[in-house]
């Protein structure tokens, strides 16, 4: 048990945050081929590749609603799981972590329930259309069987990287991604299911990594292990996790509205082939994001860790080489974004007119993603220190204050109204950034001083 705690606090900063990040990284790039792998396949069938593109990514929402809910739970508690190891509470730790596996079975039953109930109402509600839904319940309908798996996939995964299992983490991710892009052709071309192919490959690809997790999670070479006496739920230990895990929820949970948002306003100025064109947007913005939140997660047990130990040194090394980290790839990625528009658009259709659409808005929606770092850096920190009202509030302020009103009011102000509804994300990153630059660096600084107080 001690050593794992040694060599989060002991080991050199750059040298372990590479071998917990490049894992973490990869982990985060690997998870997200289950849904792209799921669309490249699927805006290649012939003849309704496209449609049922765009029906597939109107389930987007109810996906990332999924996420979300396994993020309120491993996103307070992996860090919660780590301070309390800095601080040699190990076996409240574990208790921690058995509490948060009680409540993703809790949820991920309840999410599969009223999601089979109403899944046509919140496809219809998110911006599919006559012409789509059918193709977004096929896909839905299947897909939610497998909530347990993902919620047991992406939430006790977190607890193995806390404890510094980077490798193990990603070799959760990348069996079941594996497994996908082997089973995505066969169901979806080779027995010719198409949609529900794509559905039923994920299903059990996620179920693979749910197997994958638990036999780790549960076996002697885990230093902190799920335990029968350990799941009954005291709120005294998950109320803490669920504080934390606010901020990450509210920003997963608020995509869903936003596709709302996104979806209904193009809808109206654009038509199928607007949505179409924001379903690659949101593709290239989300596998854009994973190195980063990558990134977090690998640094996230070394702040946690060192936090909960006192080690204010350990704490701003950490913090300051995330933070470059984070910068230098957030431009990278921005430049990408302007130069191959194109490029990346076509990964996701064949459809030229598609593709000529899309080419521009996604100019126009990255325009600002060199900024992303600055904002991912700070806000992720905010949560590895435990500061989650600020998290919170900053997460909040970027979503619900800035960027669904700009949706709304930018197209009002603007004659090309499509481009206006694209151009709301960069305005609101914009600002969120800026107001949260400002408020960690002043926060931050209080809180080491405070360290170094009580040391």
């Amino acid at each position: 048990m001690q050593a794992t705690s040694d060599f989060l606090g002991t080991e050199p900063i750059g040298r372990l945050t590479l071998r917990l990040a490049v894992p973490a990284v990869t982990a985060q790039l690997v998870n997200m081929l289950y849904n792209l792998v799921d669309r490249m396949y699927i805006g290649h069938i012939a003849d309704i590749g496209s449609l049922a593109l765009t029906g597939v990514g109107v389930c987007a929402p109810l996906i990332l609603l999924i996420a979300a809910f396994a993020a309120l739970i491993y996103m307070g508690g992996a860090p919660r799981m780590s301070m309390l190891m800095g601080k040699g509470e190990n076996e409240k730790a574990e208790k921690v972590m058995g509490n948060c596996f009680t409540l993703l079975i809790g949820l991920s039953v309840l999410l599969t329930v009223v999601i089979s109930i109403w899944d046509h109402d919140l496809l219809m509600l998110f911006g599919a259309s006559e012409n789509t839904v059918g193709y977004a319940e096929e896909y839905m309908s299947i897909y939610t069987l497998g909530t347990i798996f993902v919620q047991l996939t992406l939430g006790m995964n977190a607890f193995i990287t806390a404890q510094g299992f980077a490798k193990v983490s990603m070799l959760t991710v990348l069996v079941g991604a594996i497994c996908n892009i082997v089973l995505d052709p066969v169901f979806i071309f080779l027995f010719d299911l198409g949609v529900r192919g794509a559905a039923i490959a994920t299903v059990l690809s996620q179920a693979v990594s749910a197997v994958w997790v638990m036999l780790f999670i549960t076996g002697k070479k885990c230093v902190l292990r799920l335990k029968w006496k350990n799941m009954r739920v005291q709120l005294q230990l998950v109320g803490p996790c669920i504080l934390l895990g606010l901020s990450p929820f509210v920003m997963q949970a608020t995509e869903s509205v936003l596709s709302v948002c996104f979806n209904s306003s193009l809808l109206k100025y654009g038509g199928d082939i607007a949505v179409g064109a924001m379903t690659i947007l949101a593709s290239v913005m989300q596998f854009a994001m994973l190195p980063l939140q990558g990134l977090t997660q690998g640094s996230q047990p070394i702040v946690s860790f060192n936090f909960g130990a006192g080690n204010v040194k350990r704490v701003r090394q950490a913090f300051r080489l995330l933070l470059i980290s984070c910068v230098c790839y957030s431009t990278l990625l921005w430049l990408v974004c302007m130069l191959f528009p194109q490029w990346l658009a076509s990964a996701f259709s064949s459809d030229t007119a598609l593709i000529a659409y899309t080419a521009p808005a996604l100019r126009i929606y990255m325009a600002c993603s060199l900024l992303f770092g600055l904002q991912i850096a700070c806000q992720q920190t905010f949560i590895a220190i435990g500061n989650a009202k600020t998290s919170l509030f900053l997460a909040v302020l970027r979503k619900l204050i800035l960027l669904i009103p700009l949706i709304y009011i930018l197209p009002a102000l603007l004659e090309d109204k499509t481009a206006a509804v694209y151009l709301a994300e960069s305005v609101a990153d914009t600002l969120a950034v800026i107001t949260t630059v400002s408020m960690f660096f002043i926060q931050f600084r209080r809180v080491l001083r405070q360290m170094e107080k009580q040391k």
